[in-house]
């Protein structure tokens, strides 16, 4: 439904003007303030308008603000070098992006250019952006027949989610496994694009089985297929480690990165990849972005993986996650409600059913649950499928961690 202002959108009911934040705090128009559980779809993961960032980006300002594309800064320099030397893994050239769809692009040139290869598997409920390309990986193809066909050159794979199935984890990564194959066996795939083994994007916050990035590394470097890892939400401490490649030690050829990049101070992403595919691309896959990397977005990035990597924020996630997992599922465990909490990290979905028996989601519900939780002064988001998510900024305090959490556990066991 489109509100009283010229912007529109429909990703999500609007609700109220966005007037400050600070740490893990919002404020609305009338001055009342919410304890957030979104960091803005993980992008603020040090907390809402972090000084040290802030003032990182103002100092930049005062020497220069823009780099064109044919040039590169100190502030760009810097930056870069300190990105790679973090992700480790041979993955040594960036490619200057503005935002993840930027990126994705950018990532599906460069595997296309390097392999002589069309073809790209990607995973049905994912998200990789909001581009024709990004939405033809995830969206089903009923839904993408009012903006364009079904790309040839797409490959859709069923997620190997582990909730709502009668399949052990084994039989699923099998099934996975078998499918892929048979794809790549063809020998006509450039990449297999993917999330890091979690859905952060859509909202489902659906698991893949322990193994899901090990075995896909091994079967694209059977077929001489490359690996496009989706970091956009996994990154930056999320999931409990730095980076989500890491929790399987996995080297994809290519890493997107995003959203919480910068932590939200300014727009800013990558597309990083090794050595060898950068020199046997850049000519040909046109890595343009006018606004990419400005040199104030480069500061505050900095800034940020500075304070990640200084505060190992990822332990505060991975510590605060099974807190929050252990807490829902002592609270709610009995509601008829509750299918399950899944997650990693401070990256969690409540999974919000019709009933125990059939664990068909609730979407209404879910729905209810956010708006009377943002009533009570909680700011949270669910999706259409029931899961209402728990993100809060990885920095949040336990006395808002435990407010928020008892805002949210009394509203559902009141339902």
């Amino acid at each position: 439904m489109l509100h009283k202002h010229i912007i529109f959108t429909n990703f999500s009911d609007w609700r109220f003007n966005f007037t400050k934040a600070s740490g893990s705090y919002i404020w609305d128009e009338k001055g009342k303030k919410y304890i957030d559980f979104t960091s803005g779809w993980n992008v603020v993961n040090l907390g809402w308008n972090n000084e040290e960032i802030v003032n990182a980006g103002l100092e930049q300002m005062k020497v220069n603000t823009y780099v064109p594309m044919w040039a590169m800064g100190p502030t760009q320099e810097k930056y870069a070098e300190n990105l790679v030397k973090a992700l480790g893994r041979n993955l040594e050239f960036i490619g200057r992006a503005n935002c993840g769809v930027e990126a994705i692009e950018m990532a599906i040139k460069t595997v296309r250019v390097y392999t002589g290869k069309k073809k790209i598997i990607s995973f049905l409920g994912q998200f990789h952006g909001s581009s024709i390309n990004a939405l033809s990986f995830s969206y089903r193809p009923e839904w993408m027949a009012k903006m364009t066909d079904p790309r040839a050159d797409v490959v859709q794979l069923e997620y190997p989610n582990m909730y709502r199935t009668d399949k052990t984890s084994e039989q699923l990564l099998s099934d996975t496994k078998n499918k892929l194959e048979e794809v790549l066996a063809k020998g006509d795939v450039a990449a297999l694009i993917t999330e890091a083994g979690m859905i952060t994007g859509w909202g489902s916050a659906y698991v893949a089985p322990d193994g899901f990035l090990t075995m896909i590394r091994k079967l694209t470097k059977k077929y001489n297929a490359l690996l496009i890892l989706d970091e956009v939400g996994t990154g930056f401490g999320r999931t409990g480690t730095m980076w989500g490649m890491e929790r399987e030690n996995v080297s994809p050829d290519v890493v997107i990165l995003a959203k919480a990049i910068a932590n939200g101070s300014a727009p800013i992403a990558a597309m990083v990849t090794t050595k060898e595919i950068a020199e046997a691309t850049f000519a040909g896959s046109n890595l343009q972005s006018t606004f990419g990397w400005n040199p104030v977005a480069c500061a505050m990035a900095d800034k940020t993986l500075e304070i990640h990597l200084r505060n190992k924020t990822w332990e505060m996630a991975r510590r605060k996650g099974e807190y929050v997992r252990k807490i829902i599922n002592q609270e709610l465990g009995d509601n008829p409600f509750f299918g399950e909490i899944r997650g990693w990290g401070l990256e969690n979905g409540i999974d919000l059913v019709k009933d125990k028996f059939t664990k068909e989601g609730n979407g209404g519900l879910a729905k209810k649950v956010v708006q009377e939780t943002f009533d009570q002064g909680l700011h949270a988001v669910a999706d259409a499928s029931g899961v209402v998510l728990i993100m809060p900024p990885l920095t949040i305090r336990q006395k808002d961690l435990d407010a928020g959490l008892e805002i949210l556990i009394s509203t559902i066991n009141k339902l």
